[in-house]
């Protein structure tokens, strides 16, 4: 049974709630309106005969009904093996990125000199930056994602216009994203040329006209096409007179050993391509963020086009990129580096830890649409397939990978530092399964 009418009177008014010295942290935290709802709902219980009628009661019952977390997102440790998981957020921030988004969080001199008080150029640290790491390139831009740089790239070449590009490089990516979607909504006009499996020089040859606003060399990413094929390298291609658009996707700043298929941007920049596209989450371990590179002449093009500011980025990303292209040694490298034999070790640590499971061997993945087929060695602990569903049901959760009716929790992509967390987790799943 409920209060009655004189006892709803007493039911602690709203205004004296939030005049507590326990609400004060949480109105900082979640901001009065927030915490408002939170104590009406308390008051409901109370009213309702489920709280006593005082305003400690209240108090503490508004406080546990306040979100755990500022965000609706979740840390999720992720066990897959895939380092660049594109459900998990694709590259994980470095500490440094974390700390740089800390100051850009506040007021800084994103497009101010101190020293003169004027205005200039937005993000010019981090441009700057990007131009170190890509010596051949004759300038740089940023913008908010991959599709971003190739919509920019084509529509400041092409629109209105046609864009040479072969059939077999038309990719679908992610969530029925399409390639050839995106050019037409440049404004250009597709020339296709070749066929699925194989494209010549001859074929772009024979496509180029006065209407070639320039040729699309896209790496297909996510997928292999074995057998009887053929392709055109960027050199080929920028020897043919229009100007070269290489989208080599993963942004993979130069060579690496570990993928020896997987393009790279100063690369293209030095076989000839005029424009290189690439994506700042992926091989390159930073936040999501649209790269482009190369001659001075077409990136000040992609700045003048109107279609720069509405695809400009934030200072937030701005900061986080910088500090990336400073890393040494971002997550997403270690991720992929990490020697076999330390991935056993630390499996091996985890199983005497939980006191269960096997340690087998495991393959990795690149993920983020990068390097398919490639495998990295390591090693995972078995579990029961249950346990994948009691994981992500832990806290922090952790996203594990199902194979052969059993789950996997593959250490590759987790930071050694998080081992101890990964086993209060594992061992927790193991005790409510």
């Amino acid at each position: 049974m409920g209060p009655t009418g004189g006892e709803q009177r007493r039911v602690p008014r709203t205004d004296t709630v939030l005049a507590g010295p326990a609400i004060a942290a949480a109105l900082e935290r979640f901001g009065r309106d927030t915490v408002k709802a939170a104590i009406h709902d308390a008051q409901d219980l109370a009213r309702r005969g489920e709280l006593p009628l005082d305003t400690e009661a209240v108090t503490q019952a508004a406080l546990g009904l306040l979100p755990s977390s500022v965000t609706s997102l979740r840390e999720v440790l992720n066990a897959t093996g895939i380092v660049l998981h594109t459900n998990l957020g694709r590259a994980p921030l470095s500490a440094a990125a974390i700390a740089a988004l800390a100051i850009a969080g506040g007021t800084v001199d994103v497009e101010l000199d101190l020293a003169t008080g004027a205005r200039v150029r937005r993000g010019r640290g981090t441009l700057a930056a990007l131009a170190r790491a890509l010596p051949a390139a004759g300038d740089v831009a940023v913008v908010n994602n991959g599709a971003a740089a190739l919509l920019l790239a084509v529509t400041v070449l092409a629109a209105g216009r046609e864009v040479v590009v072969s059939r077999g490089e038309l990719v679908e990516i992610g969530d029925g994203f399409r390639l050839p979607d995106l050019l037409v909504a440049t404004g250009a006009t597709l020339r296709e040329v070749g066929t699925t499996n194989r494209t010549t020089a001859r074929d772009y040859a024979a496509a180029i006209g006065p209407q070639t606003g320039c040729l699309l060399k896209v790496h297909p990413s996510n997928f292999r096409i074995t057998g009887f094929t053929s392709a055109v390298g960027i050199g080929a291609l920028a020897a043919l007179g229009p100007p070269v658009v290489a989208d080599v996707g993963s942004g993979l700043l130069r060579p690496d050993p570990l993928l020896p298929a997987e393009p790279d941007i100063d690369s293209a920049l030095r076989q000839g391509a005029g424009l290189v596209t690439a994506s700042g989450d992926k091989l390159l371990g930073g936040p999501q963020a649209g790269l482009l590179a190369g001659t001075q002449e077409l990136i000040a093009r992609c700045r003048r086009a109107p279609l720069a500011r509405a695809l400009r980025v934030d200072k937030l990303t701005l900061a986080a990129l910088e500090a990336t292209l400073q890393m040494p040694a971002t997550p997403t490298w270690q991720g992929l580096h990490a020697p076999a034999d330390d991935l056993r070790v630390r499996v091996e640590a985890l199983a005497a830890a939980v006191g269960e499971g096997d340690v087998v061997p495991s393959a990795g993945a690149v993920g983020g649409g990068g390097a398919p087929g490639v495998e990295l060695p390591g090693w995972a602990l078995a579990l029961p397939e249950r346990c994948a569903e009691l994981l992500r049901a832990g806290s922090p959760p952790v996203m594990a990978r199902l194979s052969g009716g059993r789950c996997l929790v593959d250490l590759r992509a987790i930071s050694p530092a998080r081992d101890a967390d990964l086993a209060a987790a594992v061992h927790a799943a193991l005790a409510g399964g």
